[in-house]
């Protein structure tokens, strides 16, 4: 394969401006950015990007080979229809999943204005199919709104949000009711809190133009079945399972206890939570998500932030969505901190892959409790309908697979399903070598953490409904919060950072669990603890010593009848943080711009290794280098023919336009070549990482499309009258610029391919002399 990567990505764009003979001069540019980042094993082509502000979300290739996909969140500021959130079908374009991308002439980057502030596709047209706000149903509902128990949308109630309603669509499912795959029911999520799940009939004429029957579009989660189960909340990527029913991950940022490398061991050590314990603890605190600007006043110096803080935002909105009295709403359109008593969310009910069963004759939900529970990106479901890989999203966090006892569509009481929690735990040196990404694989175990079924973490889950916002204050603290609320706020705050929120599972039921984990393993723990893995998963896992360190763990997929042999991708759309520090399992590199491994599927549908496929650039890397390539991957989607779209939710960092795009990756037939050499690729040279560069959501990213820090949820007024001003995405971007230090001779001597990008910079036939030359063929085959 040709060696574009950055060094060759600058030599192309010098020789461009000023001649052939310009080449030697760029290519002896001295490089110190950690070495083969960016860079690929097969060949890149931009096919499409969203509009200014917007990520791009949702991909989903239907049986006509068309691409339906989201554009999440754009800036206001964009001309109509693209300064609205909306979900949309790529008309006048099929793939021709033949496994080559000689389908489509790669897009270019946009670079004026016009192009800038709307979706382009590098062949056809993008057409929408519904936009945030819509009226569906008739008109009693509108497209991306929940609505309370009596019908009353919960845009129009005063209070934080997880973004503005509608404005963030994610995951599309399509699950087609006829033989060509021409009409059927579309399926998208929206991440807000409360969450909410559409269902839209969507169909194709004879012309190939497709279009939406909005009058019978409904919000899933304003059906009474929803609320039964609490409802669900932040509702990102997910799956469409091999029985055709549409998987939603509730991607529940709130769910950290612990700071991103503390223990519950820690906080037992020490006899004290401060400066260790998480945002999961200030759950039913009167408005929770302002919690950090109370502990930073009562700590002051020795305050730290809390993981999780920011995702805060949307809970009371949720308890309006249960039922719950709006006690806290004022006379003059705001709220206040009036503890919010009897319907007040259970927080064990959210951070799950929610099925829809049924999803053509009677749409039900179905949350899978014994799958774990944490902030679930998506989930990847297998051929043996049975195993299922599932990412956590954010700093620190794990992965894990589930294996059910018995095929899932086999249980007609879907409480009975029942199977294996397990937590990957990374074992091989290299791995904590301060190495390259690009130069070492990841060997991966699978621990686990217990078996339960449905039914069974569901009862445990009871055990914490009816805790209220009152119960917050008359646990923790000693004055009377009738009598001076703010008193017994700050007594409250200060108890529950020291010592645990008494409400719910405990410390020392964590640590307890652990212990008699290590002693007896999973099976021995005593029934009262059982609950420990399923409802504290990443606590859980943190306590046992397994890899909770992945930074950002995004999309995962397998091609549709995946079999041995196939490959699952797995996209980490930030290598950073817990992934380039100096401790723990894995100890690499710094990529601000992630990667993308892949892992073959065994006999037993396990995985053991992830090998990198694609590595991101450098935050500090020149316009020339980012331009061209592919950062911040999120959603991924493998195609028929094995080929995957790659979905950015990109920070941008130097690049030259602002936009987030779809790479489409034909993957070489092998993956990076094995490294076997101890002294290459910079292993003694200052990887720079400076700790944790992210804030889990402290850029504060509102509605002005700059794409800062990857935002997952929008500032802007969703029409409600309310200016929420919320929160960027949950462990944002690093903007730092930083460097790793790697010295120039070690990219050369890591035996590594090139970055196989398209056009771009490398010129108009970079793309496709890249894939020849992969295929060996010669260049004059062109």
């Amino acid at each position: 394969m040709v060696q574009l990567n950055r060094r060759n990505l600058m030599a192309s764009s010098v020789a461009a401006a000023l001649g052939a003979s310009a080449m030697g001069l760029a290519s002896a540019q001295d490089d110190s950015d950690t070495p083969d980042a960016p860079w690929s094993d097969g060949e890149l082509k931009r096919f499409a990007h969203v509009a200014f502000g917007a990520e791009f979300t949702g991909p989903f290739v239907t049986g006509t080979n068309e691409l339906i996909f989201s554009n999440q969140h754009p800036s206001r500021d964009n001309p109509g229809p693209f300064q609205k959130a909306g979900v949309g079908v790529v008309e006048g374009f099929q793939f021709d999943l033949d496994g080559d991308s000689d389908d489509f002439e790669e897009l270019a980057k946009p670079q004026t204005d016009e192009e800038q502030s709307k979706v382009r596709v590098a062949d056809g047209e993008f057409k929408h199919l519904a936009r945030e706000g819509d009226p569906i149903n008739g008109g009693a509902e509108k497209f991306g709104h929940p609505q309370t128990p009596e019908g009353k949308d919960i845009a129009t109630f005063a209070g934080t949000r997880y973004g503005n309603f509608g404005y963030n669509p994610d995951m599309n499912q399509f699950v087609a009711t006829n033989d060509e795959g021409s009409e059927g029911y579309l399926f998208t999520n929206v991440e807000t809190s409360p969450g909410s799940i559409t269902r839209m009939p969507i169909s194709r004429d004879e012309n190939g133009s497709w279009s939406a029957d909005l009058e019978n579009t409904t919000n899933l989660v304003n059906a009474e079945a929803f609320r039964e189960l609490g409802g669900t909340r932040i509702n990102c990527y997910g799956d469409l399972s091999p029985w055709d029913t549409p998987m939603s991950a509730e991607e529940n940022y709130a769910h950290p206890r612990l700071a991103p490398a503390a223990t519950t061991g820690d906080i037992v050590d020490a006899d004290s939570g401060v400066g260790l314990r998480g945002a999961a603890a200030f759950w039913n605190r009167p408005d929770p998500s302002t919690v950090q600007d109370a502990v930073d006043e009562i700590f002051g110096d020795d305050s730290w932030y809390l993981q999780g803080s920011w995702a805060l935002t949307g809970v009371e909105l949720l308890a309006y969505y249960l039922g719950a009295d709006p006690v806290d709403q004022t006379d003059d359109g705001g709220n206040d901190r009036t503890p919010i008593g009897e319907g007040y969310p259970n927080p064990y009910r959210y951070g799950y892959i929610v099925e829809i069963r049924d999803p053509v004759d009677d749409p039900t939900p179905v949350k899978h409790w014994c799958m774990g529970r944490a902030a679930f990106e998506a989930p990847d479901f297998q051929e043996d309908e049975k195993t299922v890989y599932l990412t956590s999203d954010g700093e620190n966090k794990g992965i894990y697979k589930f294996v059910a006892d018995e095929p899932f569509p086999s249980y007609d009481d879907p409480a009975n399903v029942a199977g294996t929690l397990h937590v990957a735990t990374v074992t091989n040196e290299k791995a904590a070598n301060e190495r390259p990404p690009a130069a070492v694989d990841l060997e991966i175990e699978w621990v686990e953490l217990g078996h339960a079924s449905n039914g069974e973490v569901e009862t445990w889950i009871e055990a914490y409904d009816g805790i209220t916002q009152e119960d917050y204050l008359e646990t923790h603290a000693d004055t009377d919060w009738q009598d001076d609320l703010d008193a017994a706020l700050r007594e409250a705050d200060e108890a529950v950072a020291r010592d645990g929120n008494r409400d719910y599972v405990t410390d020392e039921e964590i640590a307890a669990w652990a212990k008699q984990y290590e002693k007896d393993g999973p099976d021995g723990v005593d029934e009262d603890l059982r609950k420990v893995p399923f409802l504290e998963t990443r606590a859980a896992a943190k306590e046992i010593g397994a890899t909770v360190e992945f930074r950002k763990a995004e999309g995962v997929d397998s091609v549709e009848g995946a079999e041995p042999g196939d490959y699952v991708y797995l996209g980490i759309s930030e290598l950073n943080a817990g992934m380039s520090d100096d401790a723990g399992d894995i100890r690499l590199q710094r990529v601000d711009g992630g990667v993308v491994y892949r892992a073959k599927l065994d006999d037993d549908y396990g995985i053991s290794t992830l090998e990198p496929v694609v590595v991101g650039a450098d935050a500090s890397d020149p316009e020339p280098v980012i331009d061209d390539a592919p950062i911040n991957i999120d959603n991924v989607l493998v195609m028929d023919d094995g080929r995957v779209l790659l979905c950015e939710d990109a920070s941008q960092y130097n690049r030259t336009y602002p936009n987030d795009g779809v790479w489409v990756f034909d993957p070489a037939t092998d993956g990076a070549p094995d490294d076997d050499s101890e002294g290459d690729s910079g292993d003694d040279s200052d990887s720079g990482d400076g700790g944790s560069d992210d804030d889990d959501g402290q850029d504060g990213t509102g509605d002005d499309g700059t794409g800062d820090d990857s935002s997952e949820s929008g500032g802007s007024s969703d029409g409600s009258g309310s200016d929420d001003g919320s929160a960027g995405d949950s462990d944002g971007g690093s903007n730092d610029d930083s460097t790793d230090g790697s010295d120039d001779e070690s990219e050369e001597d890591s035996g590594l391919p090139g970055f196989g990008v398209g056009a771009g910079l490398a010129g108009a036939a970079g793309g496709a002399l890249a894939a020849r030359r992969r295929r060996g063929e010669s260049d004059d085959d062109a």
